[in-house]
């Protein structure tokens, strides 16, 4: 009796348990949004205040709601351009990009990525910091993912070509 009554309560536990585990894609808790921290942001301290809808989760670039400052986006001008938000089955990325006179990319900063849980911190940490690298060494979003931060990384290309095509609009 004692047998059955400890198999009972061990299996209700084992239940209780399972179900009340919340994962990185369970609740509100996986969209969160948290500042970019100082390791995986560059150095510009320019902030946009335009609106950030559009993106999509099959893969294309979204609308061009992606806001710009009074920098100016158009060619030879340069400035600061505003991706717009890719949504990710993590959390949203949105990719600033600052160019100079020339249209050669100055600065990109990630505004937006996953932060839902320790694990997102953990590969953005390492994954962000590569993929802005990258993308001041290449110029453009013909650029390699960062191998573990795949879904990160397509996000982060996403939002970078979205700024990068208003930019040199």
């Amino acid at each position: 009796m004692k047998r059955i009554a400890l198999w009972l309560l061990s299996t209700v536990s084992a239940v209780v348990l399972l179900f009340g585990y919340h994962t990185s894609t369970s609740g509100p808790a996986a969209t969160a949004q948290a500042p970019v921290g100082a390791s995986l942001a560059t150095t510009s301290t320019t902030t946009t205040s335009g609106g950030s809808s559009g993106g999509s989760s099959g893969g294309s670039s979204g609308g061009s709601s992606g806001g710009t400052d009074s920098g100016g986006t158009g060619s030879g001008t340069g400035g600061t351009v505003t991706g717009d938000v890719a949504q990710t089955r993590w959390g949203p990325v949105q990719v600033q990009i600052t160019t100079d006179g020339s249209g050669t990319i100055t600065d990109v900063e990630v505004i937006q990525y996953p932060s839902g849980n320790h694990e997102d911190e953990q590969i953005n940490s390492y994954a962000l910091p590569q993929l802005v690298q990258e993308t001041l060494d290449a110029q453009s979003a013909d650029i390699d993912m960062v191998s573990g931060a795949t879904v990160t990384s397509e996000g982060y290309l996403q939002s970078l070509q979205s700024a990068l095509d208003q930019a040199t609009a």
